[in-house]
């Protein structure tokens, strides 16, 4: 997930403990379990705003969603990590410049890496795939 704004993300948790609330008006039985898709829309506003807010919002419990965050942690990874998307070409510093790097990735987990450098001889390539594939 993109990292937001924290009144973005007020904002989208305003929006999410509203399809909560259709999903509790429109289940079909109390014992319905609330489906994944809104448990990883929670998970990922926990990245911006405190476990405790996001359950309160929402009216689950903090224990559950808890779990939830815990147990998408610990979920193997797919086989291949998904392709970085939208790399673009820097052209090279003019030589009176003085170089510096720096990089910011972010992975579906929520997970982000940030350098800052003034060697221009890091070995990057190794940093984003370690990055990329480890969860």
């Amino acid at each position: 997930m993109k990292t937001m704004p924290h009144t973005h993300a007020e904002q989208q948790l305003a929006q999410l403990a509203s399809q909560f609330d259709h999903w509790r008006q429109h289940r079909a039985t109390r014992a319905e379990r609330i489906p994944q898709s809104l448990w990883e829309h929670a998970i990922a506003l926990t990245a911006v705003l405190s476990l405790s807010r996001v359950a309160k919002c929402l009216r689950v419990s903090w224990r559950d969603l808890h779990q939830h965050c815990a147990a998408q942690h610990t979920t193997p990874a797919a086989e291949t990590p998904p392709a970085p998307q939208g790399f673009v070409e820097v052209p090279a510093a003019p030589p009176w410049l003085p170089c510096s790097t720096e990089i910011e990735l972010h992975r579906a987990d929520g997970a982000r890496l940030r350098i800052h450098s003034r060697d221009s001889s890091l070995p990057l390539t190794a940093l984003v795939r370690t990055f990329l594939e480890t969860l």
